[in-house]
């Protein structure tokens, strides 16, 4: 029987693959951390005590082991990167497991993409689950590739690596009663599986209408009283730290002040800089903060595998999966050995597991444009004001934010046709649908990038990941769109017609074929390129990427407009008192 070998070596009958000697065991169950021997064979810890002998022993005397890390929520498209090689980046960082939800990829290609991503993730020394996404498309206010019903996600809502439903973005179907969002809710509650929130700012009996629909989480609190909320109400805080999206630091209170053992670590969206470190660098700001240790790693681990069902991880106790880090420290959390089922996976921040990075299964082309002209970027300003200046709703971008507010700006209206106002850092922003070639662009104004010339563009725009151009003048944005079509996706940047950098994404528009020192170097090369023309942000790209999300307050754009978040529909470009769209 398969047991017998880790019932002996649990009894010190035979002796463990491995034992970890004198090892400072961080004990998440308890609250403590204390000497023992830690016994593992088959894979599986057998005993944590005294005098354990194995066939290979390593003396962690001095140092400490803790439960591997687990990302409770990461889109794995957003790091640009295969899967193999985001393994590679993040496991010597100690997450071995993280669940993933495809909805970028689903977006793009539907289900087929779910498949991509399942066929590229085998065999790797990262766990993968998956959350099937609830939101393709996350509204009828854009277009998708792809429209994901319940009995799309029935097919699938029953495999074992199936951990529930993602991020149930549209918290206004639940609210009121939409019967093709209730489908989807219902679907996993059948099969007792756990259903993701995404709730950013609601409150009050709105609020608990949501989580009383069977919604248990939500990774977007940006505040302290947000976060207390939602825990009061039974639902757990996942704490993220993306790349635009950091929320750590604000909510490092709530840790400190409240049960934690709701509370769980997510990365949502990560540019491949930010993959190392990991959740340990979470975990490192949290201990720095006041936080005691093993809180910090039962928030990394054990929780989080409770909360998603998979039993007999994130804890080092008897039966329990032999994922561990052994750390000399517990400031830093940098592992000095990473184990993934009793093996060294990775040591001193290199992975030793060979990965096969062959791209597995094959994804068509989805860069599907109606042809485009440059006139296709000029902003009719109709009605009878003939005033050289107009007033619109501009989208002003908040650094680090996803949020966005409405900015009432000036523009000026040159030969009929509104234009960039570049002293109050006013530019032209168009959303181009790319899945249908239905001919759909979404035209507006956006202020925060601060570019003097050119333009940037990408075909990475949450959520339908549409084709979205920055720019302060129509011919480089139409150089710009022109190149993604040819690249079949990615990122660009270009001046006075000249492509100054570039990433292609030939994967659904939203992952590179090349290795992540490519990719971050590429990336690099980007963001470099669009602050020698003037932009501000640290990362522009993925600012202008949450730009056409209409499910995160406050002003939005996608490929059919300006969308007001509070009005939930479609605004005009022109401010009532400005020139009014044709």
């Amino acid at each position: 029987m398969e047991y017998v070998r880790i019932i002996n070596s649990a009894r010190g009958l035979e002796k463990a693959d491995l034992v970890i000697k004198n090892a400072g065991v961080v004990n998440v169950l308890t609250d403590e951390i204390y000497k023992a021997d830690i016994a593992i064979t088959d894979g599986v810890i057998a005993g944590v005590g005294n005098d354990y002998s194995g066939i290979r022993e390593i003396d962690a005397r001095g140092k400490f082991v803790t439960p591997s890390f687990i990302d409770g929520h990461v889109h794995l498209e957003s790091s640009m990167l295969m899967p193999s090689e985001f393994a590679k980046l993040v496991v010597p960082c100690g997450t071995t497991t993280v669940i993933a939800d495809p909805h970028e990829i689903s977006n793009v290609l539907g289900l087929h993409g779910i498949s991509f991503l399942k066929n590229a993730v085998e065999g790797l020394p990262l766990d993968v689950y998956c959350t099937l996404p609830s939101c393709v498309p996350a509204t009828g206010f854009e277009t998708s590739g792809f429209d994901l019903q319940s009995y799309d996600l029935s097919m699938l809502i029953d495999r074992p690596w199936v951990l529930g439903l993602a991020e149930m973005m549209n918290f206004t179907g639940v609210l009121n009663n939409d019967p093709v969002v209730l489908s989807k809710i219902e679907l996993a509650r059948q099969y007792n599986k756990r259903i993701d929130g995404h709730a950013p700012q609601l409150t009050g009996k709105d609020l608990c209408a949501y989580a009383a629909a069977g919604v248990a989480s939500d990774h977007e609190c940006t505040t302290p009283e947000e976060a207390v909320e939602k825990l009061r109400l039974g639902m757990y805080l996942m704490i993220r730290e993306g790349t635009a999206a950091k929320d750590l630091e604000a909510l490092i209170p709530v840790l400190l002040s409240c049960n934690t053992d709701k509370c769980l670590f997510v990365t949502d969206d990560r540019h491949p800089h930010d993959l190392k470190p990991h959740i340990n660098g979470m975990v490192k700001m949290c201990v720095k903060a006041g936080l005691s240790p093993v809180k910090a790693v039962r928030i990394a681990s054990l929780n989080t595998a409770e909360y998603f069902g998979l039993k007999n991880l994130g804890a080092i106790a008897p039966g329990y999966k032999a994922d561990l880090l052994i750390l000399p420290d517990l400031d830093n959390f940098e592992p000095e050995l990473v184990l993934k089922n009793g093996n060294i996976v990775a040591q001193d921040g290199k992975l030793l597991y060979e990965i096969n990075s062959s791209i597995q299964g094959t994804a068509r082309g989805s860069v599907n444009v109606r042809w485009i002209e440059r006139s296709d970027f000029k902003i009719e300003a109709g009605g009878d004001n003939k005033s050289p200046v107009a007033r619109v709703n501009a989208i002003q971008v908040i650094p680090n934010q996803l949020i966005t507010k409405i900015y009432d700006a000036n523009v000026n209206i040159i030969n009929g046709y509104a234009e960039p106002n570049l002293d109050d850092d006013i530019l032209k922003i168009c959303v181009i649908e790319r899945h249908r070639a239905s001919g759909n662009i979404g035209r507006g104004f956006v202020r925060g990038f601060n570019l003097k010339s050119g333009a940037i563009a990408s075909t990475v725009a949450h959520d339908s990941h549409n084709m979205v151009i920055i720019g302060t003048n129509d011919e480089d944005m139409y150089r710009a769109a022109v190149r993604l079509i040819k690249l079949q996706g990615g990122k660009v940047v270009v001046n006075n017609g000249e492509i100054l950098a570039e990433l292609p994404l030939p994967i659904a528009g939203l992952i590179s074929d090349r290795d992540y020192e490519y990719v971050i170097n590429q990336c690099d090369a980007l963001n470099n390129a669009a602050a020698g023309l003037g932009c501000t942000l640290n990362d522009p790209f993925m600012a202008m990427g949450f730009l056409s999300l209409p499910v995160i307050p406050e002003i939005k754009i996608t490929d059919k407009g300006v969308f007001d978040t509070g009005k939930f529909d479609f605004i005009d470009i022109f401010s009532e008192t400005g020139a009014v769209v044709k």
